[in-house]
């Protein structure tokens, strides 16, 4: 989910260096939604680790 998160955010970038502003806003905009559910599973994820270890 990472890998995607990424992919967005360099199509984002390019499309802003080639001045496609509603392109770029909607990568960035789908780039931040999957970093932060990345986030969130990998937080998920440490604790449940944790927690079956106890």
């Amino acid at each position: 989910m990472l890998n995607y998160a990424i992919a967005f955010f360099i199509i984002a970038l390019i499309a802003g260096l080639f001045g496609f502003n509603h392109i770029s806003s909607s990568a960035a905009g789908i780039a931040e939604i999957l970093f932060y559910v990345f986030i969130a599973l990998a937080i998920a994820s440490f604790l449940l680790g944790l927690m079956r270890r106890s």
